[in-house]
């Protein structure tokens, strides 16, 4: 603590982001990372544009990525805001919209950059509990509140909310927002973007860092009516008026156009999660149910923090959580399937010990 720091400083509890180690020959599957390549053409675009125009600055508002993201799903322009991934999005939202008298909502065990940014912005902020099955009850939310956010598929447990129970939600507080952050919808979730039109509470996020590849590039976008999108607008422009580049613009909007590309590694790694999580059940693992690029497991016998670092041993990366109700389990992103198999043989080797 330095006598320098503004006061909000020593009481942030910052997010700890997945680690990101140079260690060669690893199996990463520790920051649900897309173990496919971006699709060529956003390459390719990345090629054409990375020439003299990047001595301009890039277009503020994104044009053209914004109205390419809002004809795929059937809105306007005026209805799509992009940022410098989802994180930036919600850090936005959080400012601009979820900021209230009354106390914010979101699960306990969910997104840890939540609780961050509530500190951050110093928002009053409620932390609802999963069941026992680790699932997000919405009648728990049946209660007064200034704004509501929730990950469906939910992070890190990978369990999905049904769009009619969102839909509920929505009426239920006509006068609050709800962000519904889809991250992971791509791969099994149900995206409550169709109710965008009659809900003017719902704002929803997502990324091109899971299913589009992009992790590395950070574009995330938000859908929503007209005058949520123009709160976010508002506060960027109070802050950052360039927040994507020109490399990232034409990149997203061409990965977007790529639909082709995206259902096929959308495809693989579905297919490649239901695999592993039969390979897990066989090792006397629990599953909870995924519809996300990863699944979240714990074993019968064994502790989440020992078999963690068991694998780091034999060269797996897995992320573990030393947190109240979710210590013993693992999240495991969803590689090749060399790489599921790589990990899976080493949990062999370990549980025989």
């Amino acid at each position: 603590m330095s006598r320098y720091w503004s006061p909000i400083v020593s009481k942030l509890r910052p997010y700890v982001a997945g680690e990101q180690p140079r260690i060669p020959g690893l199996v990463k599957l520790n920051t649900n990372e897309n173990p496919y390549g971006p699709s060529p053409k956003a390459l390719e675009a990345i090629q054409q544009a990375a020439d003299d125009r990047l001595r301009l600055y890039p277009d503020p508002a994104a044009t053209e990525l914004r109205e390419t993201i809002a004809a795929r799903f059937g809105l306007t322009a005026e209805e799509i805001f992009v940022g410098n991934g989802s994180d930036e999005v919600l850090a936005l939202t959080f400012q601009a919209l979820l900021k209230h008298k009354l106390p914010l909502l979101y699960p306990d065990v969910s997104y840890s950059f939540y609780p961050t940014y509530s500190l951050l912005y110093e928002i009053e902020a409620i932390e609802v509990p999963v069941d026992d099955q680790y699932r997000i009850r919405l009648a728990d939310y049946d209660r007064p509140c200034g704004a509501i956010i929730l990950p469906n598929p939910n992070a890190p447990t990978g369990t999905g909310l049904p769009l009619t129970g969102i839909e509920a939600l929505l009426a239920a507080h006509p006068d609050a927002v709800v962000v519904i952050d889809e991250a992971y919808v791509d791969f099994g979730g149900e995206s409550a973007v169709p109710l965008i039109s009659k809900h003017p509470n719902l704002l929803v996020v997502q990324t091109l860092s899971k299913s589009r590849s992009f992790a590395g590039l950070r574009v995330g976008f938000a859908l929503g009516q007209q005058d949520l999108i123009e709160a976010l607008v508002r506060v960027k422009d109070s802050f950052n008026s360039y927040p994507l580049d020109r490399l990232a613009q034409v990149a997203a909007t061409a990965a977007i156009k790529d639909e082709a590309w995206f259902e096929a590694c959308r495809r693989k790694i579905i297919a490649s999660r239901e695999n592993l999580v039969r390979d897990l059940e066989a090792l006397d693992f629990e599953v909870l149910p995924s519809q996300a690029n990863f699944v979240f497991a714990r074993h019968k016998s064994r502790s989440g923090a020992a078999l963690n670092a068991a694998l780091r041993e034999h060269g797996v990366l897995v992320r573990h959580f030393a947190k109240p109700r979710i210590s013993d389990f693992l999240r495991i992103s969803i590689g090749t399937d060399e790489e599921c198999a790589r990990l899976v043989s080493a949990l062999k080797e370990i549980l025989v010990v």
